[in-house]
């Protein structure tokens, strides 16, 4: 599956580097995703709230209308998460609070599972060389990735590991890591940071591993009629 992705800051769907330097802006996040929604799932990440610096919610309602999604950024209790979910969300994405303190946050993830169930969360691996980076990617928890995955697989159904050291530079991702990873998992993972190539999406694809796209899509690296004919939409 490829998946576009829709990150939200100030109202706008914007795309950074590393996390950090503004490069991309759209105005209307509405008529993008109804542009993504033959894709068939978007990838909508709040980065307000996961910078702690307001959020998005309404918008990402009306999205969820639009098209189907997952959603994260800034999910910091289950209340929320039945929010999202009850206004349209397929599953909902857990970043920062599976971390807590530099610590798997089992206690937690625990209650989540028991108030929405484990079919709909998705936790975030964000990795940057070798290790978990948590609040906006700012924090290192000095977690390995691998013991990430093996101890968090029973409190989701899905990964969504992000190779931060190659966000938006459209060089590629990190195959190695993925390779490993898919070998630890029963789970879904879905790719993000770095692709930029159809050839790409086409090896993440063998290996059973979902492209998530951002940088590569917006700037016309990649084309959707292109994408069309891995994808099948």
């Amino acid at each position: 599956m490829i998946m576009p992705s829709i990150d939200l800051m100030k109202g706008r769907a914007v795309q950074l580097v590393q996390g950090k330097k503004k490069v991309l802006e759209v105005d209307n996040p509405l008529r993008l995703a109804k542009k993504f929604a033959a894709f068939g799932r978007i990838n909508v990440i709040d980065l307000d709230a996961a910078f702690g610096k307001g959020d998005n919610t309404a918008l990402i309602m009306n999205i969820c209308k639009t098209a189907p999604c997952i959603v994260g950024g800034g999910i910091k209790d289950a209340e929320k998460a039945k929010l999202l979910i009850k206004s349209g969300a397929k599953k909902i994405i857990i970043g920062s609070m599976a971390f807590e303190n530099n610590r798997i946050n089992k206690g937690f993830l625990e209650k989540l599972k028991k108030e929405i169930g484990r079919g709909k969360i998705i936790i975030a691996i964000d990795s940057k060389k070798g290790r978990i980076v948590t609040k906006g990617w700012r924090e290192n928890t000095g977690i390995r990735t691998e013991r990430a995955i093996n101890e968090l697989e029973h409190y989701c159904s899905e990964f969504l590991f992000t190779s931060v050291e190659k966000e938006g530079l459209m060089k590629g991702t990190d195959l190695n890591m993925l390779k490993k990873l898919k070998k630890l998992t029963k789970n879904k993972i879905n790719a993000a940071g770095g692709i930029s190539s159809l050839e790409e999406i086409k090896q993440l694809e063998k290996l059973g591993v979902n492209s998530v796209l951002g940088m590569a899509l917006y700037t016309g690296k990649l084309k959707i009629k292109d994408l069309r004919k891995i994808a099948k939409f």
